[in-house]
């Protein structure tokens, strides 16, 4: 008996070293409760967009309820603290826009996470950026949008979601190739923005087609050049940069999920399964196509190449464009 009792525990012991037991718990039970999904933009952007049509369609593959979250400001730090700190269980998710993940850090002063932090998912939707002008702009296409800047040194400001987003450095991009003046004017996301480029408030923003396209239909707003190397399927007239004459100004985004660093490995394959189920669905695909974004499904380890190649070269064009924080 007391062999028997020895050798149990020796083997509870190499289960528990080996972490066995954790993970079979973890395939086994997780979830068992809602998952929230913080996001680091308020409403309105293509992250919330992302994260929103992702959780809808994710919630009946987990089998559990997914909420959106929206903790804009800070450029993404705010957002980014919160997941950074919570119990890492995979109860609390991380949908991150790549400008605040991949262009904040080379700006920020005081760091308030570092990619060690977190682990990546799966990446979700992928776009690239639009210049869209209010519709009152006395320009119709990019060469013109040039010529008014020149013309009109300082006059022009533009929207984005933040010092250091993507679209705030698609502008000093375009201010660099074009050789004009520009005011930037930093928002706590895009659907603020938006709001004010409609208003009258701002002159133009670059960003994701998707918050965008109702508005281009209407329209109230006017797009003048995708920044992307390729057309949007869902604004076919609409030229390249590089059509445009400013192929050096080339800017695509991408949204995904990150969970915190600690979270266990079962629970990652369990999001990233059921992630790369969603995404791949013909009604996501065609949804996210309806919106002007692709829906891109990448594995964690596609994703962890991607970040680790975008921080590289992004840090160059901060560089150039000498962006610093506010």
């Amino acid at each position: 008996m007391n062999l028997h009792r020895k050798q149990f525990t020796s083997l509870a012991l190499a289960a528990i070293a080996t972490g066995f037991w954790g993970s079979a718990l973890a395939q086994g039970a997780y979830p068992t409760k809602t998952v929230t999904m913080v996001v680091p933009t308020a409403a309105g952007g293509t992250t919330d967009l992302s994260a929103r049509m992702l959780a809808q369609a994710l919630a009946p593959v987990l089998g559990q309820s997914v909420i959106v979250d929206n903790k804009g400001g800070g450029n993404g730090n705010i957002a980014a603290s919160i997941v950074k700190r919570a119990e890492p269980d995979g109860y609390t998710v991380f949908m991150q826009y790549s400008g605040y993940h991949v262009i904040s850090p080379h700006i920020t002063k005081q760091k308030q996470w570092d990619q060690p932090d977190f682990q990546p998912v799966a990446n979700v939707i992928s776009a690239p950026q639009i210049i869209v002008v209010r519709n009152d702009l006395p320009v119709r296409t990019l060469p013109e949008l040039m010529a008014y800047a020149k013309a009109n040194p300082g006059k022009l400001n533009y929207a984005s979601s933040g010092n250091g987003s993507l679209q705030h450095v698609t502008g000093a991009m375009l201010e660099q190739q074009g050789g004009i003046k520009m005011v930037h004017v930093p928002y706590k996301g895009t659907g603020p923005a938006l709001q004010d480029l409609l208003g009258g408030q701002v002159d133009l923003t670059f960003g994701t087609a998707p918050p965008f396209m109702p508005h281009i239909a209407s329209g109230k707003l006017r797009v003048l050049a995708v920044t992307g190397k390729q057309r949007l399927p869902s604004l076919p007239d609409v030229p390249t940069t590089a059509e445009a004459g400013y192929p050096k100004v080339d800017a695509t985004s991408w949204f995904a999920l990150f969970v915190p660093a600690a979270v266990p490995k079962p629970v990652v394959d369990k999001l990233t399964a059921d992630i790369r189920t969603v995404v791949q669905s013909a009604a996501f695909q065609q949804k996210a196509l309806e919106q002007g974004a692709t829906a891109d499904y990448q594995t964690p380890a596609q994703l962890g190449d991607k970040v680790k190649a975008d921080l590289a070269n992004w840090a160059q064009v901060v560089k150039s464009s000498k962006i610093e924080a506010e």
